[in-house]
């Protein structure tokens, strides 16, 4: 669109911000409907006579609303809205993702990789009544103390191969991603450089931008991070921090082999950076190569939980820390969180220490394994990255699919999936035009099953990528 021009005398503000505003009120009204490409920076920046830096940074927040997404070299295209619950405040925030809060109704929810329902619903049932009728004092109050057996849950749960960590180092956490939120509060101050694989779990990165970090963007190929360009952003950047999905990478599937672990941790204690591995998708791996917690446990925080392989609702996570290091993440979290309910922390617990969690485990594999191979059929011929183990594949577009069209596409038929930029660190590198398509939240393997046809269909049928879509 080349004719559409934004009033800036509206509303207050920054000009970046009233550019912004302007551009969600024409999306909302209509006068920018789904599919429109935005007229190119510099064009815009001339027309209404500001600097290109202005209408960069509005273009950006917008993208951060979720409401458009750009494609370098491609442009920039107005999405189809997915309405929220948000507020007016959060809807100007410069901080949120891509993806929906509340997806609209009747969608097939392939943009989510819990735990598959197999049958967890009467366990948790049976521990919870039991918990809450021992422990009707600690369930009615405050969790004032961490009981041993807490600590011994969370090093059994964490152990991979021969390392296992001493019950000492123990976190209890609500889930993975509050326990980074802490580790990176904890070791970290406010102005502190952090840096990510490009790609990765980003709502880690855009938590950290809430509470004052900066984010620095390391390249990855199909072994995870590149060593050399980390040695690169360390020498020139000076980050304090590096988090790494180094098994089962999400969204890539890359597993780093050892020798890149090795030469990682070398680079790390060089400059002298703190290392946070998430292994939420690795505890779904037989074995691993050794973790970056054995190679380096001096500055090693080693993330754990049971939200991929046992059930994402009961919050149950642990972080295995440096000794001298635990109070500070154990205060950190309390002040993010609030603190650990007790109910929760005790259900993830004796799920642990009794087998439970182990006995869930193997049939979520099975579940996962299955869906996989359901999914691997379907969608024989095209290009993806996959893993039996994984609740997830990485898929290669074909032309002329962009990642941004696709998802609205099948949204259009009902399914919902996850573009690229669902994992952009950052605005830099090259589009790879592709989508993350996951299959462990739908009720049962029939509806994954029609859910994956649909997409084929999109695939087989590249016409599509030149409709409505962008």
């Amino acid at each position: 669109m080349t004719n559409w021009l934004p009033n800036l005398q509206r509303g207050s503000g920054p000009l970046y911000v009233r550019l912004a505003d302007q551009i969600e009120r024409d999306i909302e009204n209509g006068t920018l409907p789904p599919g429109t490409k935005l007229p190119p920076q510099r064009n815009l920046a001339y027309d209404v006579g500001v600097t290109i830096g202005t209408v960069s940074r509005a273009y950006t927040l917008v993208r951060q609303r979720g409401l458009v997404s750009g494609e370098v070299g491609r442009g920039t295209y107005v999405l189809e809205r997915i309405r929220s619950v948000r507020s007016a405040e959060a809807q100007s925030h410069p901080f949120g993702g891509t993806r929906a809060t509340v997806p609209e109704s009747g969608k097939t929810r392939m943009d989510s990789t819990a735990a598959p329902n197999v049958g967890q619903a009467q366990i948790l049932t049976r521990m919870a009544e039991r918990i809450a009728s021992e422990h009707p004092s600690d369930v009615a109050s405050y969790t004032r103390a961490l009981p041993t057996h807490w600590l011994e849950a969370g090093s059994r749960w964490l152990a991979r191969g021969e390392w296992r960590p001493q019950p000492d180092a123990i976190v209890p956490t609500l889930g993975g991603h509050a326990g980074i939120l802490a580790i990176i509060a904890a070791m970290t101050v406010p102005g502190d450089r952090i840096a990510f694989e490009q790609s990765t779990y980003s709502h880690v990165a855009r938590s950290a931008t809430v509470i004052g970090r900066r984010l620095l963007s390391v390249a990855i190929d199909d072994e995870g991070m590149v060593p050399e360009d980390f040695e690169r952003v360390c020498a020139q950047q000076h980050p304090r921090m590096v988090f790494l999905v180094p098994s089962l990478h999400n969204p890539t599937l890359a597993t780093m082999p050892e020798a890149r672990r090795h030469a990682i941790v070398e680079i790390a204690r060089t400059h002298n950076v703190w290392l946070i591995e998430d292994n939420i998708y690795g505890a779904l791996l037989e074995t691993t190569p050794p973790l970056f917690a054995s190679l380096a446990p001096e500055r090693t925080f080693h993330v754990g939980s049971l939200s991929k392989s046992v059930a994402a609702g009961v919050r149950g996570g642990w972080v295995a820390s440096p000794l001298p290091y635990v109070s500070r993440v154990l205060t950190a979290h309390k002040m993010i969180t609030g603190g650990i309910p007790f109910l929760l922390a005790e259900l993830a617990a004796q799920l642990v220490l009794s087998g439970e969690a182990a006995s869930i485990h193997t049939r979520v594999r099975a579940e996962i394994t299955a869906r996989h191979s359901i999914a691997a059929s379907i969608l024989a011929g095209k290009d993806f990255t996959s893993h039996p183990n994984a609740p997830f594949l990485w898929l290669k577009l074909p032309e002329p699919w962009l990642s941004s069209t696709f998802k609205q596409a099948a949204m259009e038929e009902g399914v919902l999936v996850d573009d690229e930029d669902e994992f952009k660190v950052g605005r830099g590198g090259h589009p790879v035009h592709r989508a993350r398509i996951a299959f462990t939240v739908p009720e049962n393997r029939e509806t994954v099953t029609q859910g994956l046809k649909k997409l084929r269909s999109l695939l087989d049928n590249p016409i599509s990528g030149f409709g409505n879509y962008g």
